[in-house]
C-alpha cells in the first residue's frame, strides 16, 4: 500500500509499457519488505529536462533510464559515476539526501554477467555489435574491459559508431561499418558473438530482426539480444533454428536491475523474486 511515507523510484522513458522493471522492482521491495515503490514514467524527449528537474521535488530516491534517453540525461545530472562517465550513458539515476542527482550505468556488469551466465567467455573472442546507443556504449565498453580479441559495430550511421569508438577512448582492436545486410552477413561469419544493441525485434514490434530472413545465421555463433520482451525474440528464433546458441535480454535485464536495487536501497536485492516476477509479467503479456 502506498502512503505518505513511500519511497518513489521510477523508469524514465518513450515508450515504457514494454518494460518489466516494474514488476520486477516492486516485487522486490514486497520480498525485503521495504515501503518503496516502482512507476513507469513515460517522458518524451522534448520533456526529459522537466521531468528529471522534477525528480527530487516529486520525492523519488531515484530511477532507472531507458530508451532513448540513456545519453541525453547526462547534462541534466549533479555527477557520474567514473564507469557512466567512461562510456557517456547513464541508466540509473540516484537522488542523493542533499538532492543531488547521481548518475550511473549497471548496464556493463549487467551484461558481462549475463552474457556468462549464457556460457560465453568474451576473453580473446570477436563480436560484431549493432547499434550505437548508450546500450551498445555498455556493451563495446564491458566487451573491452573482458579482453575481447576484436569487437566490430555496425550501425546505420557509421559516424555514430565512430563516434561511439573516439569517446570511449578504444583502441584498435574496435572497428565500425554501416549496417547493411550484407555488410552484417559477412562479418558474422568469422565472429564468436553477435549482440543485438537495438530496440529492433522489441514488443509490439515483435515481427522486426536484424538479421536478414533468408540467409542462415552461422551455427557456430552465439546471439544475443539485449531485447528481453519478448524474451525469445525473431532474431534469436532464426538463431535456434539454425543450431547457434542464444542468450536472451532476460538475465541482463534482471542483473542491472540487481546492481540498481543495490544503489537505491543499499539492501542486497532477492535475485531470485525478480526473475520470477519478470516471468509472470512475460506470461500475463501473452496471456492479454
Amino acid at each position: 500500500m502506498i502512503d505518505g511515507r513511500t519511497r518513489l523510484v521510477g523508469l524514465i522513458g518513450w515508450p515504457v509499457e514494454h518494460s518489466l522493471s516494474p514488476a520486477m522492482h516492486n516485487a522486490a521491495f514486497a520480498t525485503r519488505k521495504l515501503n518503496w515503490s516502482y512507476v513507469p514514467l513515460p517522458v518524451r524527449p522534448e520533456a526529459l529536462a522537466d521531468a528529471v528537474a522534477g525528480l527530487a521535488a516529486l520525492g523519488f530516491r531515484g530511477a532507472n533510464v531507458t530508451v532513448p534517453h540513456k545519453e541525453a540525461v547526462i547534462p541534466l545530472l549533479d555527477s557520474l559515476s567514473p564507469e557512466a562517465e567512461r562510456i557517456s550513458a547513464v541508466n540509473t539515476i540516484v537522488v542523493e539526501e542533499d538532492e543531488r542527482l547521481v548518475g550511473h550505468n549497471t548496464d556493463v556488469a549487467g551484461f558481462i554477467a549475463a552474457l556468462r551466465q549464457g556460457g560465453f567467455s568474451p576473453e580473446g573472442r570477436s563480436t560484431v555489435v549493432v547499434g550505437a546507443g548508450g546500450a551498445a556504449r555498455a556493451v563495446v565498453h564491458g566487451l573491452l574491459v573482458a579482453g575481447a580479441a576484436r569487437i566490430l559495430i555496425l550501425n546505420r550511421s557509421r559516424a555514430r559508431a565512430e563516434k561511439l569508438i573516439t569517446e570511449l577512448g578504444a583502441d584498435a582492436r574496435v572497428q565500425a561499418l554501416p549496417l547493411i545486410p550484407e555488410a552484417l552477413v559477412e562479418s558474422a561469419r568469422d565472429a564468436d558473438l553477435l549482440v543485438n544493441a537495438t530496440p529492433v525485434g522489441l514488443w509490439p514490434d515483435t515481427e522486426g530482426s536484424i538479421w536478414p530472413m533468408e540467409v542462415p545465421i552461422p551455427a557456430r555463433i552465439t546471439v544475443f539480444d539485449l531485447v528481453y520482451n519478448p524474451v525469445e525474440t525473431r532474431l534469436l528464433r532464426q538463431a535456434r533454428q539454425n543450431g547457434a546458441r542464444t542468450i536472451t535480454g532476460l538475465g541482463m535485464l534482471i542483473s542491472q536491475g540487481a546492481a540498481a536495487f543495490r544503489l537505491w536501497t543499499g539492501i542486497e536485492p532477492p535475485v531470485d523474486a525478480m526473475r520470477t516476477a519478470c516471468v509472470r509479467a512475460l506470461e500475463e503479456k501473452s496471456d492479454g
